[in-house]
């Protein structure tokens, strides 16, 4: 019962690193828009430059992410995850300075460099060693409510965050936001406890999440951890390993290429249409915020004990689908405030799909399979900007071959329905049970 007290008190302390780095991080979202248009294009509501470099760096973000986020989660399974949450939490504070301190050309030049560079390393490493995290305290029956709680948490300061930037200026929101990712990275290195085997044993056999029923008798597969660095050979082995982890992996590829289309084109798109600046981009991530907070921290937990993870996933999948074809036919300027609405179910995915992940595979290789996940995430990351960059540019500007603005969008919103159909096919298919033989024996068939 000590041990479970002190592993509850050690989750605790991961929630709020987690909150104090998405409060910073989220921040800026509201108003990296104007600062980008304001640096590259002043006075203007459409700028093709500003939206091929947003797609070239989330293309080079996407790239290194994919290449460092394995390796790092591998790495946080035989040195801890404490010891790699550093990494993160304190280079993703130099860019932030940089316009802290000045916001014209120069500046935005070399705070977009940088980004670009730290993206690499923390991008996907947060998310991954947080779930890595989470998976080594909680019980296998109760990780996706787990999961959701800590997408919860991460809504919660993407909500705060917003709200924050919603009142304040420009220049004083990318201060406070450096002061606050400094705080985290403070807190994280005195306050969290680092995981180790037998709390994880102890915790993962008698004490789930809650005192719910739940299945975590059945068990899965525990593969044998890497003896050396992962490489792709290694990531594709372990995810033909399981027909779950395969199937997961590309709905996780497909929902992610939909997604980041979204995110690079949304807010450009909504400038240019209507003529959304900082306040109102903030009115809207704040619906999102409250949304996804609310959903997560109350919604899903109740719902993980009563529908199965594959239904969950396909409900987010197509409350996913509506809302970025609501955005994209969007005829006045209240349609995206509630198309919004819908991520009170889309929510649901990238918790369901880590879980899924989770137990997959043991306790000493939950970093890498995370990481994997993220890394499959990440390459869509990398092909999105080649397909949905040039879209956008070409409809926002005055050569567009018909007068459809959120075309891109709408592109973006097929590659989401892709994944819910993957995942109709996947929840009607019995499982296929992954074999109990240590991946080592399963890597050596292959040489």
């Amino acid at each position: 019962m000590e041990s479970t007290k002190k592993d509850l008190y050690g989750l605790s302390h991961l929630f709020v690193c987690v909150f104090l780095f998405h409060f910073s991080a989220f921040m800026v979202i509201p108003a990296i828009t104007d600062v980008t248009m304001a640096a590259l294009c002043p006075g203007k509501d459409e700028c093709s430059l500003a939206i091929y470099l947003t797609g070239f760096h989330q293309a080079m973000t996407g790239l290194g992410t994919l290449m460092v986020t394995p390796l790092i989660g591998n790495l946080s399974d035989k040195y801890g995850r404490k010891a790699l949450l550093t990494l993160p939490m304190t280079i993703g504070i130099v860019p932030i300075v940089i316009l802290a301190y000045n916001q014209s050309r120069p500046f935005f030049y070399a705070y977009y460099c940088i980004k670009m560079f730290t993206g690499m390393l923390c991008d996907g490493s947060m998310q991954c060693l947080s779930l890595a995290f989470v998976a080594d305290r909680v019980g296998e029956g109760r990780r996706a409510s787990a999961f959701g709680v800590l997408s919860g948490v991460s809504a919660a300061g993407f909500l705060s965050g917003t709200v924050t930037a919603r009142f304040l200026s420009t220049a004083s929101i990318f201060q406070i936001s450096a002061a606050v990712a400094m705080l985290a990275a403070t807190y994280m290195r005195f306050f969290l406890t680092e995981t180790s085997k037998e709390t994880t044993l102890l915790y993962d056999t008698n004490q789930p999440l809650c005192s719910c029923p739940s299945d975590d008798n059945s068990s899965s597969p525990k593969l044998q951890p890497f003896r050396k660095v992962p490489s792709l050979h290694d990531m594709i082995h372990l995810l033909k390993s399981s027909l779950t982890l395969s199937r997961a992996a590309v709905v996780t590829f497909f929902i992610s290429l939909g997604d980041s289309g979204l995110h690079a084109s949304l807010l450009y798109f909504l400038k240019a249409q209507f003529h959304f600046n900082k306040d109102q981009f903030a009115d809207l991530l704040l619906i999102l915020g409250i949304a996804g907070a609310l959903s997560q921290l109350l919604l899903m937990p109740s719902l993980a004990t009563m529908i199965t993870e594959e239904k969950l996933l396909s409900i987010g999948l197509l409350a996913s689908c509506a809302h970025v074809f609501l955005y994209s036919i969007s005829w006045a300027s209240w349609v995206p405030y509630f198309a919004s609405i819908f991520t009170v179910l889309s929510v649901f995915i990238h918790p369901c799909i880590r879980s899924t992940v989770s137990k997959q595979v043991g306790p000493d290789e939950q970093g890498m399979a995370q990481g994997c996940i993220t890394g499959i995430s990440s390459f869509a990351n990398i092909i999105s900007p080649f397909a949905f960059t040039p879209l956008t540019a070409l409809f926002l500007s005055d050569n567009a071959p018909f007068n459809f603005k959120g075309f891109s969008i709408m592109c973006s919103g097929f590659a989401s329905l892709i994944a819910f159909t993957l995942s109709i096919i996947m929840r009607a298919t019995t499982p296929v049970p992954v074999s109990h033989r240590s991946f080592h024996d399963i890597r050596q068939e292959h040489v």
